[in-house]
């Protein structure tokens, strides 16, 4: 899928949730591993879903990650915790601040893959930062849909549900759930309350 290259870069996988993105994320480190190559996973404190050290898919597939801060300096730590690995995983990167593009850029400067997965939009389809900075920055981007729960037609954002309920635009931006909170939807079944 990617050349190779005497030079480090940056792969993002992106899209709604549901759409496989931690999925494909550990299908890329399992082929990095079967290759024989050396693997740091990384993960934001703030998304505790399927357990304090491992990253996970709906799917109930993991990997065995590092719980990182998510702002500020503490997420240089993905940089300082590693050990000559030549491959660089984080996921739920929409949970990080903006230092994570510079740590990103300076792991694929330093000859690093880095591959990173996360959601690109908040659930009022909003650019979630620092995706679309890290997709605009990034050798390689897939984005990939989820499939709508109300219509089957592709789906690209995420509906909160509260009670049963969609969102109020001005709720909080950032709260962690699954299936309780979130639904795929596509841009005509996608709904904000705004009463």
């Amino acid at each position: 899928m990617h050349a190779i290259t005497q030079s480090g870069w940056i792969e993002v996988i992106s899209g709604s949730m549901f759409s496989g993105k931690t999925e494909e994320l550990l299908r890329r480190l399992r082929r990095a591993e079967i290759a024989g190559q050396e693997i740091s996973v990384f993960k934001p404190q703030l998304d505790d879903r399927y357990g304090e050290t491992t990253v996970g898919s709906h799917a109930g597939r993991s990997w065995e990650a590092s719980v990182v801060p998510s702002e500020g300096e503490g997420v240089w730590q993905i940089a300082e915790e590693l050990n000559g690995e030549d491959v660089v995983a984080i996921d739920e990167a929409n949970f990080f601040s903006a230092e994570l593009v510079d740590v990103c850029e300076a792991l694929a400067a330093d000859g690093k893959r880095v591959v990173v997965s996360g959601t690109d939009q908040t659930f009022r389809a909003e650019p979630f930062d620092p995706l679309p900075q890290l997709m605009a920055l990034a050798e390689y981007v897939d984005k990939l849909q989820a499939i709508c729960t109300l219509c089957g037609e592709p789906a690209t954002r995420n509906q909160r549900l509260i009670d049963g309920e969609p969102a109020h635009v001005d709720d909080p931006t950032i709260l962690v759930g699954a299936e309780e909170s979130y639904e795929a939807r596509c841009r005509n079944c996608h709904t904000l309350r705004r009463d």
